[in-house]
């Protein structure tokens, strides 16, 4: 997932780049100089009215949001890249310019210098506190006969952090925060040691800087203390981590090991990998990192000696006669086909930015650990081939529950036949789809999609369902039978407790349900299964998001109903689109009147045209194009399904003859609005439109179905008659929020009531994020930072301190580095319900999806059939 676009037209009066409070450049985007992006800008709200709150402030909410799709601004717009159907490279998230685009601008520091500062500052604040509140702490030691002057041991100053009153809550987070202390060098030990150790026999010193107390000390330094605090304790997880990446391997603890294989479940090198391999890699993972830009890692023809992941920055891949061939970025691998194949490497790898982190595989432990998934790995051949590769459960042993020793294999590769058969095999008769320990079941109902068809599906269980087994006695083949069934109602249960109401009026899964409930009827003793099952799923139950809410009981019936009556369909499914669901299309015309025509979610361009054709008239043949606000044109394809609602923001739909496609032209709606809204903004308090916004957010994010995200990454063409139209809606909300942020600041011609919005709007996002709709949070948060925001310097220097504060802490929220690592943590402690950022739900979606049908299959020298090659370094 990429996040790109172009610069917006900043506000009259202040073309210059603003000062130190500016967000730094992270990422790439190529900016213009003037005007609004051409093509980038909101697409038409989706179907669900915006909900009204009471009186005039509600009238005031509805009329704002309703013309929130009209705004059009910069950049940002999250779009998938890939050629048809190719599964889109997800790059990470990424909002700021590069210098190269805008090379006049003077965007300050560095990342690392300005972190380096600000840890200097919080360093010389906490030992301004530390010698006022206690002066005899920092004193002379002597151990081991050796005198060590003006120093305090580790545990000394742990134990002084969490009884000074800073809000340092464990001695995990105070530790953290003396690591970022050590690596900044405000905290030396009396060895040069790096490791921060809490001991008593362990002894620091506060590096010289220049403390002296200074004379305006009060409130505000009191503030700023605890701002600093906040900044080293936000700090103090990376650093743990980095430093328990630096120690020898054979030194880590188990907790530091375990934050090492935390961190390794969000890589997406090692996303196809099991944990129990991610669990090896933790234990021989080295951290490396190089300073400065141009450095080069390794050159073609080098003998290959270890891989590497790219942990943060990113890498140029160069080679003789081609030049640059590749760019890596945080999350991808290299140098692993140089170890599995023992030849040199075939090319150089050049860092492509300063600061950059790696973690990095010695061939040693490498070729160890494809021996013990070689080891490990059981292959079963049908007629010469293999049709299903399992990978022992290294943790499965007797210290693990029984519901984890029942698994003892996971299911790597396969045939979609053997794959099931294997999950009939195994799953047990209480299986659930929401296990944590177990998750065969759960794992399979989500992706079978991706390999096999339903129709395919329904066939191969009712095979199972009536299959009789040929060996054994009459007793022994009646308890397998059995059993064997039990487990099939169990499953096609959790499978319509998954699907519901996407499974009607797909007539191959209603057959199915039918012959099922026909043959149980016939066997007593699975009569009463089939009536618990369906009861089962009528049971009332907290929502799939966690927020403890649950679904109106229907009243109970007679009869056996695997699926949903229309009536539960619709108290379930709140404002849920299905591909069958029709909506209004708005098609245009060249001269730009509009006609409306009802047709089905998925509907195909071909039925688009045809339902038109009547009055389209027949002057020539007719196609369907998309053009954006700058007079861009894509023509669609006739077999294009769902392209309305899958609509990039401010683009429309024209059906024009290829006469007429010459001078066509946007409709100007799509060239945006002149008149901001500012003064009705003035009108309603940050809080009321948070909430306002995160109970429209809500209804759209709960109509998700949890498959709509691997229909998304695959690609919804792939499949039979499904949509991806409530997850596209989301999006597409996001991008509206954010653009309209951009858009309302850059229209309000005041300095002085633009920074008042600028004001609301940082206030919005923290509210945002207290209600936790963290995607509406991140809209906002990036809509503030668009450059052609970040360059208004007269507004943000018109900022209040208090809320130029509050804007930099939110803002340490969106910082991409370690694979969003900041978000990650922040997100753990959260309760729900929580609305996540949908973009990053996606990336993790991504490195879990395979291209092919099968899982992943490490083969002795290293090939890969996880969806990814490596990087043939």
């Amino acid at each position: 997932m990429k996040v790109r676009g172009t610069g917006a037209a900043g506000a009259a009066g202040e073309a210059a780049r603003r000062g130190p409070g500016a967000p730094l450049a992270r990422g790439r985007q190529s900016a213009r100089r003037g005007g609004l992006e051409p093509g980038a800008g909101a697409a038409r709200s989706p179907p669900l009215p915006p909900p009204a709150g009471p009186g005039a402030d509600g009238n005031r909410l509805s009329v704002l949001l309703k013309k929130m799709h009209l705004f059009r601004s910069s950049s940002y717009e999250i779009r998938l890249e890939g050629e048809g159907g190719s599964l889109p490279p997800i790059q990470g998230i990424r909002w700021t310019p590069l210098l190269d685009t805008e090379s006049t601008l003077d965007y300050g520091h560095s990342l690392t210098q300005a972190s380096s500062e600000k840890i200097w500052r919080a360093g010389k604040l906490l030992f301004i506190h530390l010698t006022s509140t206690r002066p005899g702490l920092i004193r002379d030691h002597k151990h081991h006969l050796r005198h060590h002057r003006q120093c305090c041991s580790g545990k000394e100053l742990v134990d002084w952090l969490l009884s000074a009153g800073l809000a340092v809550q464990t001695r995990s987070q105070a530790v953290g925060i003396c690591q970022v202390l050590v690596d900044g060098g405000v905290l030396t030990h009396v060895k040069q040691e790096w490791h921060f150790q809490d001991k008593d026999t362990q002894f620091y010193r506060f590096a010289e800087l220049e403390l002296s107390p200074e004379p305006s000390a009060g409130l505000r330094d009191a503030e700023e203390l605890l701002e600093a605090l906040a900044f080293l304790a936000q700090l103090g997880p990376d650093a743990l981590l980095t430093m328990a990446l630096r120690k020898p391997p054979a030194q880590r603890t188990e907790d530091e090991l375990e934050l090492i294989f935390e961190e390794l479940l969000h890589i997406k090198a090692v996303a196809h990998l099991s944990n129990s391999v991610k669990r090896e890699l933790a234990s021989v993972l080295m951290f490396e990192s190089h300073q400065r830009a141009g450095t080069v890692l390794f050159s073609q023809g080098d003998k290959g000696t270890s891989w590497y992941i790219i942990w943060k920055g990113s890498v140029n891949v160069v080679t003789h006669g081609k030049g640059l061939v590749a760019t890596l970025h945080e999350g991808d691998d290299f140098g692993q086909l140089a170890l599995v194949n023992d030849a040199p490497r075939a090319a150089t790898i050049i860092l492509r930015e300063d600061n950059c982190h790696f973690l990095r595989v010695d061939k040693q432990d490498f070729n160890r650990i494809l021996k013990d998934v070689e080891a490990n790995t059981m292959r079963l051949k049908e007629h010469g081939k293999v049709v299903l590769v399992l990978q022992k459960n290294l943790q499965g042993g007797s210290n693990q529950p029984a519901a984890a020793r029942s698994s003892r294999y996971s299911v790597m590769a396969g045939t979609p036949e053997k794959i099931l058969e294997h999950l009939l095999e195994f799953m047990r008769l209480d299986a659930t789809l929401y296990d944590p320990v177990d998750t065969l079941l759960g794992d399979f109902l989500l992706t079978y999609t991706v390999f096999m068809p339903t129709s395919q599906l329904c066939r191969a269980l009712l095979h199972h369902f009536r299959a009789e087994p040929l060996e054994g006695s009459e007793q022994e083949k009646a308890t397998y039978s059995l059993h064997k069934r039990r487990k099939i109602l169990r499953l096609v249960s959790q499978w319509v407790l998954l699907y519901g109401r996407l499974l009607q009026g797909d007539r191959s899964t209603t057959a199915l349900l039918q012959n099922l409930a026909d043959l149980a009827s016939r066997d007593p003793r699975l009569g009463g299964l089939v009536q618990e099952q369906a009861q089962d799923r009528r049971r009332p139950r907290a929502l799939e998001n966690g927020d403890g809410s649950v679904s109106p009981q229907p009243k109970a019936r007679s009869s056996v109903n695997w699926l949903a009556s229309q009536e539960e369909a619709i108290l379930n499914s709140s404002c849920a689109l299905r591909a069958q669901d029709k909506v209004p299309y708005e098609i245009y015309r060249p001269d730009h009147s509009c006609l409306i025509t009802v047709l089905p979610v998925n509907a195909s361009v071909r039925d688009v045209l045809r339902s038109l054709a009547p009055r389209l008239g027949r002057d020539g043949e007719h196609i369907l194009v998309k053009v954006n606000s700058a007079g861009d044109k894509v023509g669609l394809q006739l077999d294009a399904v769902g392209v309305f609602t899958a609509l990039g923001l401010n683009e429309r739909l024209f059906a024009v003859s290829l006469e007429e496609l010459g001078g066509l032209t946007p409709h100007p709606e799509q060239l945006g609005p002149h008149i901001g809204s500012s003064e009705t903004l003035d009108l309603i308090s940050s809080k009321d439109l948070a909430s306002h916004l995160t109970d429209y957010d809500w209804n759209l994010f709960k109509s998700i179905h949890q498959v709509e995200m691997i229909h998304y990454i695959v690609g919804p063409q792939k499949f039979h008659d499904v949509t991806t139209a409530n997850l596209e809606r989301v999006m597409r909300r996001f991008n509206e929020l954010q653009y309209w942020v951009a858009t309302e600041l850059c229209l309000c011609p005041e300095v002085g009531r633009r920074a008042q919005l600028l004001r609301k709007f940082i206030k919005l996002a923290a509210h945002l994020k207290e209600q936790k709709n963290l995607n509406s949070f991140f809209a906002v948060m990036f809509g503030v930072s668009n450059t052609a925001v970040s360059r208004l310097a007269k507004t943000w220097e018109r900022l209040p301190h208090k809320i130029r504060k509050l804007h930099s802490v939110l803002e340490r929220m969106l910082d991409p580095s370690w694979n969003h690592r900041v978000y990650r943590l922040a997100v753990a402690k959260l309760s729900p319900p929580i609305i996540p950022f949908v973009p990053l739900l996606l990336k993790g979606t991504r490195n879990l999806i395979p291209k092919s049908p099968r899982r992943h299959d490490v083969h002795p020298r290293g090939q890969s059939h996880a969806g990814r090659e490596p990087h043939q370094l």
